[in-house]
């Protein structure tokens, strides 16, 4: 007996899946005017309404965005006090660190020389730009800096800190050996039910009252410090789902090669691991570039900060009221959207995917 045909295959084309039916189709028109009144209302605030050239005053008379404050308060926003003769360096700084983290991704890059390339050439250079003392440069104390700069340094090299110590404390909390692995557990349990605000206001705000007299650490290295901290605590839970994703067999098999345990991890265990955690790893750093905004409780001024300070100011006080907010919008989508970019590119080099 010959066996039954098959159904036809039904062909579903967008048009069939977005006004195949009478509630798809009302939907989809809803939802089409919607964006299109929204779009129409942001090209007229952003575009044909807007004043780009002008005074405080006529920018008021306007119904569109005030771009005049934009390219008044854009050197403020972007360096905050920094002295205004001496804002080459963070910009310089900026554009190096920028370009440096460029050839970085490049994988045919990686490797020993880079790491120490960063550590023994680039962070010096940076930090020379940034604090002066050096080759005839004035001194500007980290009380000044401000802006972009900061932030950067905040959470790229903060997270740049916190992921080898992060794989550190996965490794210890899977450890055999038990005062490891209670030390692990305990460090990451700790941070992790605390929030980063508290964190940050222990290290700024109550260490200097427990230090010894004439003994002081400066505000932006605590603020660094703390956030390496908070950001290893996460780092070593991600790295640690990685751990466990690898099949014990891997490291029965390195055992059967005589391979000692830091063989085993650096050359079986770890590659795979980070391989499988690569997303939440890079959406956990696109978390953290936004979250140096809450440094400004602790009296620094991040990029946001700066914006707003700036927006404060009694000549655009009621006037530049969302302008600032978009810019920065756009700068914090800008550097978050090619992160993520970079995880896709690290995925596709890797030939991992998201399970």
């Amino acid at each position: 007996m010959a066996p039954a045909a098959r159904p036809p295959a039904r062909n579903h084309t967008w048009l069939s899946s977005y006004f195949g039916t009478p509630g798809n189709a009302l939907i989809t028109i809803l939802c089409l005017g919607t964006i299109f009144g929204l779009a129409k209302l942001a090209i007229g605030w952003l575009f044909v309404d807007a004043i780009f050239s002008g005074t405080p005053a006529e920018c008021k008379a306007s119904s569109g965005a005030c771009w005049p404050f934009l390219s008044t308060k854009l050197r403020y926003i972007f360096f905050g006090f920094y002295p205004f003769d001496e804002q080459w360096r963070p910009l310089t700084a900026m554009l190096l660190f920028l370009g440096a983290c460029g050839v970085s991704m490049v994988p045919r890059n990686w490797g020993r020389a880079l790491a120490v390339t960063w550590i023994v050439v680039i962070l010096p250079t940076l930090y020379t730009l940034m604090a002066g003392g050096l080759f005839g440069l004035t001194v500007v104390p980290t009380t000044q800096w401000g802006g972009l700069p900061l932030s950067f340094m905040l959470s790229f090299v903060g997270l740049a800190c916190a992921l080898p110590l992060g794989i550190a404390l996965a490794l210890a909390r899977a450890s055999s050996l038990p005062a490891i692995r209670v030390l692990g557990v305990g460090f990451i349990e700790i941070v992790r039910g605390v929030p980063l605000i508290s964190i940050l206001f222990m290290a700024t705000v109550m260490l200097p009252l427990f230090m010894p007299d004439g003994v002081t650490i400066d505000k932006l290295l605590r603020a660094q410090v703390a956030i390496i901290l908070f950001a290893a605590a996460y780092i070593a839970e991600i790295v640690r789902g990685g751990l466990q994703a690898v099949p014990k067999g891997q490291i029965e098999a390195g055992h059967s090669l005589g391979l000692h345990y830091w063989q085993i991890m650096r050359k079986i265990v770890l590659p795979q691991a980070l391989k499988k955690v690569i997303p939440p790893l890079v959406g956990l750093f696109i978390g953290f570039f936004q979250d140096t905004t809450l440094v400004t409780i602790v009296g620094l001024l991040d990029f946001l900060d700066t914006v707003r300070t700036a927006m404060r100011d009694p000549q655009w006080q009621g006037i530049a009221v969302l302008e600032g907010y978009v810019f920065a919008a756009v700068v914090y989508f800008f550097f978050s959207a090619l992160m993520g970019a970079y995880s896709r590119f690290l995925e596709q080099y890797f030939r991992t995917t998201h399970d």
